[in-house]
């Protein structure tokens, strides 16, 4: 059996598993045919994660180093060989990994909008430092935004700080609630963000079962008499199952938390895509308890890093602000105008319908190339599938998925507590177009077919 050395010129073990198995192709040590160990095994004699085996696998097959065969594994390819024909016209693979809008939509209109703020009386602004909270006028018009779009009827601009992107408002959230060894209570499947944010700052992470409202009341009740504090969540559109918390559900988990004295960190990004479908947000059932956040990255364009962040009170915005003058003394302002811009001249409201349009068609095509494989989302216009699928199944589409030249988020990535759920994410926004899509998921489907996997019982 290949064991290789892994040496320490990459920063990352998957980067140097890779770099071993180049090495050892290229140097002799594997021939044209050899047989790679199976996934579990090499995993478990390098003391590694199944999931970094099968990545590395995928990305060296889409790379020409591997070849595979169902049932049979994974061998050293014949280097003259042809790659994988399903590849987009620049010959990359297929990103079905990466949880991006549609990018059309805001491209046309970023021009325009260029030379509007070049006219308006506070361009100026953009060349100093912004407060530590952001410009009023951007706070303004994003809380007006918010409101709007339906996810927080009362989103205030004084209690908001608006941050490089939600993902560092997770972050001050976060640093404002907890201590480093705290329990911070989610999702059994949920955004990665939050698990490196978990690991930089130390903090143990609990996953609650779920079923198809997302998190189960019992479930919080368990484990909020464990000791935990705090509580992150997503309950509209959940990334990465896309289920949404009705009326009732949302009641349940408000007020469970005001009887544990949980805090609520509620990320609320993907409200935009379900206005007039989705009951108004969590923070607005337990408004004294409830940080929420919201942003442009899912509903405008994730280039122009701006994220929002509402405090429930001032003593929590006080220590929010301390962390931005501690981490980056003040915002950046330029991503936070442009956005301004468009709320405040009716393009986010274009920007949004064109995107949700064009994610219910691509959500149609998925479901005529899927079929019953995944769960539908609350609403169709949700930019993520997921397939719910047993680890080893998961694992497998992924990789067959990778060397047809398709990026699938890694099966492993969202899971927190893997026992309770398992499968794959599929993501519609990022494929160039409508053709790319279809072709991209064919390659998912026929991944599907090679095996006939049953859906994992775990998974509601």
């Amino acid at each position: 059996m290949w064991i290789p050395t892994l040496d320490e010129g990459h920063p990352t073990v998957s980067g140097r598993l890779l770099g071993a198995l180049r090495r050892d192709i290229e140097n002799g040590t594997l021939s044209p045919g050899t047989r790679l160990p199976p996934h579990r095994e090499l995993a478990h004699r390098l003391g590694i994660g199944i999931g970094t085996v099968t990545a590395v696998y995928g990305e060296a097959a889409r790379q020409g180093l591997l070849s595979a065969t169902v049932g049979r594994g994974s061998f050293v390819a014949d280097r003259n060989a042809p790659m994988p024909s399903a590849y987009d016209p620049e010959g990359g693979a297929i990103d079905l990994a990466q949880n991006l809008p549609p990018s059309a939509p805001a491209q046309r209109r970023f021009a325009t909008t260029l030379a509007k703020l070049s006219r308006r009386a506070d361009s100026g602004q953009l060349l100093d430092y912004a407060p530590p909270a952001g410009h009023e006028r951007h706070r303004q018009a994003a809380a007006a935004w918010i409101r709007r779009i339906g996810g927080l009827g009362d989103a205030r601009a004084d209690r908001m700080v608006i941050t490089d992107g939600a993902q560092q408002a997770m972050l001050y959230a976060l640093g404002a609630l907890c201590r480093p060894g705290d329990t911070v209570l989610t999702e059994s499947a949920t955004y990665f963000g939050i698990r490196s944010i978990a690991q930089s700052c130390d903090l143990r992470l609990v996953g609650l079962d779920m079923d198809e409202q997302g998190i189960k009341p019992e479930a919080l009740e368990r484990a909020a008499q464990s000791g935990a504090r705090v509580i992150y969540t997503m309950p509209t559109l959940q990334n990465p199952t896309g289920r949404t918390m009705g009326d009732a559900r949302r009641r349940d988990i408000a007020a469970l938390a005001r009887k544990h004295g949980l805090w609520i960190v509620e990320d609320d990004l993907y409200s935009a895509f379900a206005a007039g479908f989705a009951p108004p947000a969590l923070a607005s059932y337990a408004p004294e308890r409830t940080l929420y956040i919201n942003g442009t990255s899912k509903a405008l364009a994730p280039g122009l890093r701006t994220g929002y962040l509402i405090l429930p009170d001032a003593d929590l915005l006080d220590r929010v602000l301390r962390q931005v003058r501690a981490h980056v003394y003040a915002p950046c302002a330029i991503g936070p105008m442009i956005a301004c811009q468009w709320m405040e001249d009716g393009s986010a409201d274009d920007i949004m319908a064109e995107i949700a349009e064009e994610l219910t068609v691509r959500g149609d095509i998925a479901r005529q190339v899927l079929g019953d494989a995944f769960v539908p989302p609350a609403d169709g216009r949700c930019p993520h599938l997921w397939l719910p699928l047993p680890e080893l199944a998961a694992e497998r589409l992924a990789a067959r998925a990778m060397r047809a030249g398709v990026k699938l988020t890694p099966p492993s990535a969202p899971l927190i507590e893997p026992q309770l759920i398992s499968g794959l994410r599929i993501c519609l926004g990022p494929a160039g177009d409508r053709a790319q899509l279809r072709s991209a998921l064919e390659s998912v489907a026929s991944g599907l077919d090679a095996d006939h996997p049953e859906p994992a019982a775990a998974v509601v």
